[in-house]
């Protein structure tokens, strides 16, 4: 856009506000009728869609729910958005003086030594440089066998390293693992307390869980798994005691993908770090978080977060900061427009191109 038509549109906005709303409320209802019309074709079980906006000192919230999501309560199984949430829990760490990003892993896991482990570094396995894998070689083995979070880590720590620390970025379900392992380390409880008291209390997210926590199995929307990805029992009836709907999975609470949450906590979560309101982390912490701590020709990576125009939806800014779930999930929050877009299903990730959750959240974000 060459500047005069720039300006133009920029006096325009300031002389019909009520327009502009109307555009911006109109692309959110298409999002929703998006979600909507998956649902009524049988394409998608349950989906919620959340749209917060700042406005000086005010936020602007919209919520939907369709099918299964019964209530704006409802709560997903996350999956990788899972990721954030449990590394915010392990910055309060930080926060409180209990490490540092560049200290060695060794430091405080003795066990994760030898063939280049001694080099790798917190903000290594927060941003996925830490050349461990995504999964285990044995994932499905140790699901089968209902294996608990220190079997995985104990795996974890024999697993060779792809390549030496900070030289190549390869996402890490198990670098997120073994860093939660060390918070529990220090913290000295399990990270599923941790989360609960560092993140979900604080930030009066009601409807949220590492796990099951407090809520019934009930409580909890299924996942299409029929159309889940190899690695998450799909399509396999044999699957069926440790896939994504199994008690075992919910209740392990993987700190990389075992999270549940309703779409409202979610948005309050993304505000913590949009508005570094500094309720559940100080304000410095939350926007460290949330820029690229990778080197240029890497993958750009925050904390526990993707960071970058990649992280959001087509239109968003550079600043953008978000995650997705394989589970069929996906939210983001762009600063330099103060918008959330948080959209929720039961279709896994992979079923289907362009998947509704990403229809939908292109929509918002084309009112930013």
């Amino acid at each position: 856009m060459q500047r005069r038509q720039f300006l133009e549109a920029a006096v325009f906005a300031l002389l019909h506000p009520c327009r502009n709303a109307m555009s911006a409320t109109s692309q959110i209802d298409a999002a929703a009728r998006l979600l909507e019309q998956a649902v009524e074709s049988g394409q998608v079980a349950g989906a919620a869609l959340r749209v917060q906006r700042r406005r000086r000192e005010m936020v602007e919230s919209r919520g939907f729910h369709f099918g299964t999501a019964a209530s704006a309560d409802a709560m997903f199984l996350l999956g990788s958005i899972t990721k954030p949430i449990c590394m915010a829990a392990v910055m309060t760490l930080s926060d409180r003086g209990e490490f540092q990003l560049d200290d060695r892993v060794v430091r405080y896991i003795p066990g994760f030594t030898g063939e280049g482990r001694d080099q790798v570094t917190i903000r290594h396995l927060l941003t996925h440089v830490s050349g461990l894998p995504d999964q285990l070689a044995g994932n499905a083995l140790l699901r089968r066998r209902h294996a608990g979070l220190e079997e995985f880590v104990e795996e974890t720590l024999r697993t060779p390293l792809s390549f030496p620390a900070g030289t190549r970025y390869q996402y890490s379900s198990m670098g997120i693992l073994l860093l939660s392992h060390l918070a529990e380390r220090i913290a000295r409880q399990p990270i599923a307390r941790l989360v609960e008291e560092a993140i979900f209390q604080p930030l009066k997210m009601q409807h949220s869980a590492l796990g099951v926590g407090r809520f019934r199995l009930a409580d909890l929307l299924p996942v299409q798994t029929e159309k889940a990805a190899p690695e998450a029992g799909g399509g396999d009836p044999a699957a069926r005691e440790w896939d994504w709907n199994s008690r075992y999975w919910r209740e392990l609470g993987a700190p990389w993908g075992g999270g549940h949450a309703s779409a409202a906590d979610l948005g309050l979560f993304l505000e913590e770090f949009l508005g570094a309101q500094g309720a559940a982390l100080r304000p410095e912490t939350a926007r460290l978080m949330i820029r690229n701590h990778n080197p240029a020709g890497l993958t750009p990576r925050g904390l526990g977060f993707g960071v970058g125009r990649e992280a959001g939806s087509p239109g968003c800014s550079d600043e953008t900061f978000g995650h997705t779930g394989s589970t069929g999930t996906l939210c983001w929050a762009d600063p330099r427009t103060q918008t959330i877009c948080v959209v929720l299903t039961t279709l896994p990730g992979g079923a289907v191109k362009p998947h509704p959750r990403e229809q939908a959240a292109a929509e918002v974000a084309r009112t930013t």
